[in-house]
């Protein structure tokens, strides 16, 4: 099984209004499978992309984050070129799964139609399940928090270029999928985040698991606060109220 991991570097935030200037992708090959018969031995191959025209002028704020200037870009692969060579494999092996940490910015360009319909994993969703400890949840926090085996440290130079930041989030992913099965990771980033801190009211800088009161919970979901904030506080607040069915039915069977 091949998965490709994907980074993009753009001129903004959101599409139409920006556009992609850089497309950058490392793959992890599953080499054979554990005794649950799924795929096993990952390795992970030299990252690599290509530059991109954004039909636009790269505002110099986001210059500042991944360095590529208009200069750069001019010459540049065409985005439908681009797209066609992130979709194509190195070898016989097909992509099977498309990856990217915080998938949901990448998935606003690289959208089903483009990918054709292939999953995808989103490496900080799944780090927000399996590890919510990390005192970061970033790329590279997550990187040097884990310190994962065999990492190149100039192959993932220079941090928000797209080939070295697909190539760290490669890494990342190979950590995950010593936890979790490929369907878990799949599931996982078709949903909301489930996120590590809470931000809001008295419970802010303290980790949702922690909170006890499902009246705050509550508070928080009779508000318009945005998917994952309101996804993290129903995941809770359930496990709040399925803790105390479990602690009353103990009692119950204890009168016996």
């Amino acid at each position: 099984m091949l998965i490709r991991i994907v980074d993009l570097e753009t001129t903004g935030f959101t599409p139409p209004e920006a556009a992609v200037v850089e497309v950058g992708w490392c793959d992890l090959v599953a080499t054979g499978t554990n005794l649950l018969d799924e795929p096993a031995g990952w390795e992970i191959g030299r990252p690599d992309g290509v530059l991109v025209n954004p039909g636009r002028p790269i505002p110099p704020e986001t210059s500042a984050i991944h360095h590529i200037i208009d200069e750069d870009v001019r010459d540049a692969a065409s985005w439908s070129e681009a797209v066609s060579l992130l979709r194509q494999p190195p070898s016989a092996v097909p992509i099977a799964v498309f990856a990217a940490h915080n998938a949901k910015f990448e998935r606003q360009w690289l959208t089903d139609d483009v990918m054709g319909g292939l999953p995808f994993i989103c490496t900080y969703k799944a780090a927000l399940r399996l590890w919510p400890d990390a005192p970061v949840h970033s790329n590279q926090g997550l990187r040097y928090w884990r310190n994962p085996a065999g990492i190149d440290r100039l192959q993932a130079m220079v941090t928000h270029r797209a080939g070295p930041d697909a190539y760290v989030t490669a890494f990342l992913l190979r950590e995950l999928l010593a936890e979790a099965s490929i369907e878990q990771l799949v599931t996982w980033s078709t949903e909301p985040a489930l996120l590590a801190k809470c931000h809001i009211g008295s419970w802010r800088g303290r980790r949702w698991s922690e909170i006890d009161e499902v009246s705050f919970l509550n508070w928080i979901l009779n508000r318009d606060f945005d998917e994952d904030v309101m996804h993290t506080a129903r995941f809770y607040r359930d496990k709040l109220r399925e803790q105390a069915r479990q602690t009353v039915l103990a009692d119950d069977d204890g009168d016996f």
